[in-house]
């Protein structure tokens, strides 16, 4: 009886609300409408936000493509033309430029590192590219710029131990062309020995590093080659006429010894007889 009595009682509680309701409805009209209309909004927003971040993140991935493609496919354009004699790269500092606006534009970390990264390797390129000598003072300042490149990329701490490594192979570098060797092996020691960069390209290429260092502290001499010995010319003898001693020439010189008859003489007859009987007896 008692749960019986309950339900009777919860059945016209749920029939006095709904014959209620319509009442409620217009008592709150106001609140019900603000509430929806925020609801709209926030869900409006959320897919926004959703489905611009992803167009966006989209967008920035295929540009750094683009922009990380064209640095080798500029470089072997301008080693091209330096094998014609022609002076061409200057060309990589554009892409350099660009590669750095990205990196401001964007908030990707890893997007940002790797495009700073690549915006190191493009300077140095330049450097290494030129056909004329380049000044000390030029060297000193593309490669300042090119170490803020790469430690902006550490700056940005990247996810990835890949684009980290890499960074901090990239200031060795620096440090090496600059002549700071020893700076230099220190930081190759440091990337090669760190746990969370095993495995990855520039760890290996540091321990290279180290172990080939030496043989960039001194300038390589070249010994003068060794004089060529001197070719014999060969010569011709030329037999004598009797009791004449033999001629020793050399090709292409005109032969001196004795007159030779020439070619269309008559033949001379040999002496028959005694050769010590006197002519005519």
């Amino acid at each position: 009886m008692k749960s019986d009595h309950r339900h009777e009682l919860k059945t016209n509680e749920l029939a006095d609300w709904l014959a209620n309701f319509p009442q409620w409805m217009e008592q709150n009209r106001t609140n019900l409408i603000a509430a929806a209309a925020v609801v709209v909004v926030a869900i409006l927003v959320y897919f926004g936000i959703y489905y611009r971040g992803s167009v966006v993140s989209v967008r920035n991935q295929q540009r750094l493509t683009r922009l990380v493609s064209q640095v080798p496919e500029q470089m072997n354009t301008v080693m091209r033309s330096a094998m014609q004699g022609t002076d061409q790269s200057y060309t990589l500092m554009p892409i350099s430029q660009d590669l750095q606006d990205f990196a401001a534009g964007v908030s990707n970390d890893d997007m940002a590192a790797l495009a700073l990264i690549k915006r190191g390797e493009t300077l140095r390129a330049e450097l290494h590219l030129r056909l004329a000598d380049v000044p000390r003072e030029d060297l000193t300042a593309q490669i300042a710029k090119a170490q803020a490149s790469y430690q902006q990329a550490l700056d940005r701490k990247p996810s990835s131990p890949t684009l980290a490594a890499a960074a901090r192979f990239g200031l060795g570098l620096c440090e090496e062309e600059l002549g700071n060797f020893d700076k230099a092996a220190e930081i190759y020691r440091d990337v090669a020995q760190k746990p969370e960069y095993a495995g990855t390209a520039a760890q290996a290429a540091a321990e290279y590093r180290v172990k080939i260092m030496d043989d960039f502290k001194t300038q390589v001499a070249f010994k003068p080659a060794p004089a060529q010995p001197q070719a014999a010319t060969p010569t011709i003898q030329i037999p004598g006429a009797a009791g004449s001693p033999t001629v020793i020439q050399s090709p292409g010189t005109p032969v001196i010894g004795p007159e030779l008859p020439p070619a269309d003489a008559p033949a001379t007859p040999p002496v028959v007889g005694d050769a010590n009987k006197p002519a005519g007896g």
